[in-house]
């Protein structure tokens, strides 16, 4: 059977990409405080990823505000939270049954802000995609299907491919295909660290790829219109985005750990 994965992972300039960030999160993973706090680190970096997927989902919201529970009560901030508090429990189903963890994570992102009847269901047709980063017209709810479906079979696939990349194709093709119209990128971004847990990355959770994301914000829209166009160069420039906002995160999870150390 033909590794597909591991093809994406040869496109050019992804190998230099994603063994500079493995080298960030590494040197992350050895810090000495993490052998007696990283619950803390992990919860930190938990509350930064939160508040920066709601952020990138259009929301305005401090970490101040997430601290002192004074939380504004925009469903986009509410859903982050939630999807944020069960991400690890969902690590172990994440491997076996993506599609089942997809729907409960829409679930928890959309609470607040569509019927009930439509949590975790994909779109049918006539539903209104949110465009928080103007990629256009979404794929048809047919479309969506049946990449959902092809994307389920890579997950529960043996591969050969790295878990970034593996995680950079997990994201990518969620906010392409916008599947539940609302609250995707908050989706798409759980899944991914979904998948730096589940696959080594990152075990215990200690990186927000979500601050990554923000923090390299404007070439966050650019490089997934650019995955979005289906090309191999477009594909390559998003996983390396994606390698670069890992590393980033791992910077920032690095910065925690100093002040830990601080006390």
């Amino acid at each position: 059977m033909t590794d597909a994965l591991a093809q994406v992972a040869a496109l050019p300039g992804v190998d230099d990409a994603v063994a500079d960030a493995r080298k960030a999160v590494d040197r992350l993973l050895g810090h000495r405080i993490l052998r007696r706090r990283s619950a803390e680190v992990s919860t930190e970096s938990a509350l930064r990823g939160a508040r920066a997927s709601a952020v990138l989902e259009g929301a305005s919201v401090t970490l101040d505000e997430l601290r002192s529970g004074e939380s504004p009560t925009d469903p986009v901030v509410q859903g982050a939270l939630r999807v944020s508090a069960e991400l690890g429990s969902l690590a172990e189903t994440w491997r076996q049954a993506p599609r089942q963890v997809l729907a409960r994570l829409h679930v928890l992102a959309a609470a607040d802000a569509v019927d009930e009847a439509d949590l975790g269901r994909p779109r049918g047709e006539g539903t209104v995609v949110k465009d928080i980063l103007g990629l256009g017209e979404p794929p048809s709810p047919a479309e969506v299907a049946g990449r959902l479906d092809m994307l389920s079979g890579l997950l529960t696939s043996q591969t050969k491919a790295p878990a970034l990349v593996v995680a950079a194709i997990v994201h990518g093709e969620l906010l392409t295909l916008r599947p539940f119209g609302w609250g995707d990128g908050i989706v798409a971004r759980a899944a991914q660290r979904l998948t730096y847990v589940s696959r080594g990355l990152d075990p215990k959770s200690l990186t927000a790829p979500e601050v990554g994301h923000a923090e390299l914000q404007d070439q966050y829209a650019e490089s997934l219109r650019a995955y979005a166009s289906g090309t191999p160069e477009g594909v390559a420039t998003w996983i390396r985005h994606c390698a670069d906002a890992a590393a980033a995160a791992a910077r920032d999870s690095q910065a925690i750990c100093e002040a830990f150390l601080r006390g």
